[in-house]
C-alpha cells in the first residue's frame, strides 16, 4: 500500500474526535447524574425510581451494544466519517427528545435510542486519529482524545448542579444542553476528512465490515477477546465501586452520606488525568504493555486501599480513593487504541467499535456475579455489610485476574505500521 497522509497529534481530526468523546461520555452518564431528580419530577416513588432507572439504564446499555455493532460493521464499509456524522446526530436528536418524555417508558426508549447513537462515537474517532497520526505519535493522540473526552463526566455533573432545581426541574435542560454541543460538533466535523489509509482499501476487493470474521479465525477471535479483557476493571470500578459508592460507604460505617454524583465525577476526573499521563509513558517506555502493566499495578494498591483503609473513616477519603481508583483505570485509552493496532484496515473499525461497548456490557455480568456472591456470603455469615464488601472484593479480584491475563498474552504493538489487512 502507499504512504498515506499524517497529521501531528494537535491536527484538527484530534481535536474533532476529542470534542466528539467529550460530548458523547456527557451524554452517556448524564442518566445517570440526574436519573433521580428527573424521575422524581416525573412523579415516580423512590421504589419506582430504583426499579425503573435500573430499566432505563439497562435498555441505553442494550444500545450501546447493538449500536457497537452496527456502527462498526458501517464504519469498515462506508468510512469513519459516516460513523463520525451519524452517530452524533441520532444521538443528539435523542437528547433533545429526552427532553420532552413524560413516562418513564418513553424515557427508556429514548434512551436505546440514544445508546444506538453514543456506541459509535469512540471507536470511530479512534479508528481516524489511529490512522491519521504517525505510529510513533500515535498513543500519545489517542490519550489526549480520551483525556479530553472524559471531562464531559465532569461537565455533566456541573450541568446538573446548575440547572437542576431541589424539586428536581431542570434537568430537561441538561438533555437540551447535550443536544445543543452535538449539532455544534457537526458543524465542526465538515473540516474532517477520511482516513487515507480507509480510502485506499476502499478500490480494494477485500471483504470490508464482515462482524463474523472476528470469529472465524482461532487466531482472529483471541486477539478479540484480549483485547476485550483487558478493559475488565474500568467498569468494576465504575459500574460497581463508584457507582455504589454511598452503599459502600454506608457498610464501612462511614457516618456522612456518600455523594455518588460527587464519587463519579472525581472518579472520571481521574481517568481523564490518567488516559493523558498514559500515552506519555507509553511512548516513553515505548511500550503498550509495559504501560498497562505499571495502572494495574497502580488499579491494585488503590483497590486494596478501598477495602483496608475506609471503615469508620470519611466522604472525602471515600471521594479521594475513588479520584484514585479512576487514575488507575485512566489505561483506557491504551485500551481501545491496543484494538484499533490489533486489526487490519478492512476490520479494524468493526473491531475498535465493538470491544469498549463489549466492554461496556460486561456490567451486565460483573453485577450479578458480585450480587451472586454477596447473596451466598450472606446466607453464611448473615452479616449484610461483610458480604456486600467481601462480595465486591472477590469480584474484583476476579477481573483483575483475567484483565492481567489478557495483558500478559495480548501483541505488543506499539510502533506498529496499521497498513495490513484481514483476510478470511
Amino acid at each position: 500500500m502507499n504512504q498515506t497522509k499524517q497529521h501531528n497529534i494537535l491536527s484538527i481530526p484530534v481535536l474533532v474526535a476529542a470534542l466528539g468523546y467529550f460530548v458523547d461520555i456527557y451524554d452517556l452518564l448524564l442518566f445517570s447524574i440526574i436519573r433521580v431528580p428527573s424521575l422524581k419530577n416525573m412523579g415516580l416513588t423512590d421504589v419506582q425510581i430504583t426499579s425503573e432507572g435500573e430499566h432505563i439504564i439497562s435498555l441505553q446499555m442494550a444500545g450501546l451494544l447493538l449500536g457497537g455493532i452496527f456502527w462498526g460493521i458501517l464504519g469498515d464499509k462506508k468510512g469513519r466519517l459516516s460513523v463520525l456524522f451519524g452517530s452524533i446526530l441520532l444521538y443528539s436528536l435523542a437528547n433533545i427528545a429526552n427532553g420532552f418524555v413524560h413516562t418513564a417508558d418513553q424515557y427508556a426508549w429514548i434512551r436505546l435510542i440514544a445508546g444506538i447513537g453514543l456506541a459509535g462515537e469512540l471507536g470511530a474517532g479512534i479508528t481516524l486519529v489511529s490512522e491519521l497520526i504517525p505510529k510513533e505519535k500515535r498513543g500519545i493522540a489517542t490519550s489526549l482524545v480520551a483525556g479530553v473526552g472524559l471531562l464531559g463526566a465532569i461537565v455533566a455533573f456541573f450541568i446538573k448542579q446548575y440547572f437542576v432545581q431541589p424539586d428536581g426541574t431542570g434537568w430537561r435542560t441538561c438533555y437540551f444542553i447535550g443536544g445543543g454541543l452535538g449539532f455544534l460538533l457537526l458543524i465542526l466535523r465538515i473540516s474532517v476528512f477520511e482516513s487515507g489509509m480507509y480510502q485506499q482499501v476502499k478500490q480494494t476487493a477485500v471483504q470490508r465490515g464482515n462482524f463474523l470474521m472476528l470469529f472465524s479465525s482461532g487466531e482472529r477471535f483471541k486477539r478479540y477477546l484480549l483485547s476485550i479483557a483487558i478493559g475488565l476493571p474500568t467498569w468494576y470500578v465504575i459500574g460497581v465501586l463508584v457507582t455504589f459508592s454511598k452503599e459502600f460507604g454506608k457498610a464501612m460505617g462511614i457516618a456522612e452520606p456518600i455523594d455518588a454524583g460527587k464519587a463519579v465525577m472525581f472518579a472520571y476526573a481521574g481517568i481523564a488525568t490518567g488516559d493523558v499521563l498514559i500515552g506519555f509513558i507509553s511512548q516513553l517506555l515505548k511500550s503498550r504493555k509495559k504501560a498497562l502493566y505499571l495502572f494495574y499495578s497502580i488499579a491494585i494498591i488503590c483497590m486494596v486501599l478501598f477495602f483496608t483503609v475506609q471503615y469508620n473513616g470519611s466522604a472525602i477519603m471515600m471521594y479521594i480513593l475513588c479520584g484514585a481508583l479512576g487514575f488507575s483505570m485512566g489505561f483506557w485509552a491504551i485500551f481501545v487504541t491496543i484494538g484499533a493496532e490489533q486489526f487490519g484496515t478492512n476490520l479494524r473499525a468493526t473491531a475498535t467499535t465493538t470491544i469498549p461497548n463489549f466492554v461496556r456490557g460486561t456490567l451486565l455480568l460483573i453485577i450479578p456475579l458480585f450480587q451472586l456472591l454477596r447473596t451466598s456470603l450472606f446466607h453464611q455469615s448473615h452479616n449484610a455489610d461483610h458480604s456486600y464488601i467481601t462480595g465486591a472484593w472477590i469480584t474484583g479480584a476476579i477481573v483483575i485476574v483475567l484483565g492481567l491475563i489478557a495483558v500478559i498474552n495480548i501483541q505488543e504493538t506499539f510502533g506498529k505500521d496499521l497498513n495490513f489487512l484481514e483476510h478470511q
